[in-house]
């Protein structure tokens, strides 16, 4: 018998990677309680490529409820968008094992 699907939120953030140590502490201060982290390459809106921000950009997979999701927003918008090379979006996806993302 297969588990049920839950939705949750896949919030992506890219970022540079200078800023990885203190995101990942707040976004744990935030509720999440898992990530997956990648080097990340491409371009961006001002036809500045990730790569050459002095040490690479990274790209962070999250997967929370919606308070948490809420968090995030509220912490990218206050701390990082304005200072730093930071985008982010979000998707809703199904997951099983939907407590490990609560």
């Amino acid at each position: 018998v297969m588990s049920e699907l839950s939705e949750v939120t896949c919030v992506v953030i890219v970022a540079e990677a200078i800023v990885e140590p203190r995101l990942l502490d707040d976004l744990v201060a935030c509720g999440v309680r898992g990530w997956t982290l990648t080097p990340a390459q491409g371009q961006g809106p001002r036809n500045r490529g990730v790569s050459e921000i002095e040490g690479g950009s990274i790209r962070l997979d999250v997967l929370a409820s919606d308070a948490v999701v809420d968090r995030i927003w509220q912490l990218l918008d206050s701390d990082y968008f304005h200072d730093y090379a930071v985008s982010a979006w979000s998707y809703p996806v199904r997951v099983m094992r939907t407590d490990r993302y609560r």
